[in-house]
């Protein structure tokens, strides 16, 4: 697998524009190797992410070198692959408990019979946010090929994206 590797440099001050660079690049499912230094596929689902941190590390008067990578040998490549995938198993189990947390929050107020508006308008934009997390993470995981038990959509009883 080929990848592109990031060399971020940034100001100290202020500190807004290493965390969005930071933030962008966790959101993509980049992989943190070292301090400013991070490894993501070079594939066309991870292009715009890139570029947007790119621009968000210009934009902190930082300097950005992009590099195009693979493994030194079939070990290094699938350490690199591993420490990815590993990544993408942790990202995804993050996502199941947030799944169970959101329907364990449905079944209560199910109990409890409380449909308020208000209610009901949080819980829509938390299944929201999770069909959104399941967009990004679902692309993420399709592009390494991961195990296809990690693929699996969620929220299956309720309602979507299964």
């Amino acid at each position: 697998m080929q990848w592109t590797v990031l060399i971020v440099r940034l100001p100290a001050d202020p500190s807004r524009h290493r965390v969005a660079v930071w933030r962008e690049l966790r959101r993509i499912g980049a992989l943190l190797l070292g301090q400013g230094v991070w490894a993501i596929p070079a594939t066309p689902a991870f292009t715009a992410g890139l570029d947007r941190a790119v621009k968000l590390a210009e934009r902190g008067d930082g300097e950005v070198v992009l590099l195009d990578a693979a493994g030194r040998d079939e070990t290094n490549a699938a350490r690199l692959e591993g420490l990815f995938t590993a990544a993408r198993q942790a990202e995804w189990a993050e996502f199941l408990a947030d799944c169970g947390k959101y329907e364990a929050e449905l079944d209560k107020e199910t109990r409890t019979r409380k449909f308020t508006l208000a209610e009901l308008d949080e819980e829509e934009q938390s299944l929201d946010r999770l069909r959104r997390w399941y967009r990004d993470i679902k692309v993420r995981t399709k592009e390494l090929l991961v195990p296809a038990w990690l693929a699996r959509p969620p929220l299956g009883r309720r309602g979507q994206p299964r």
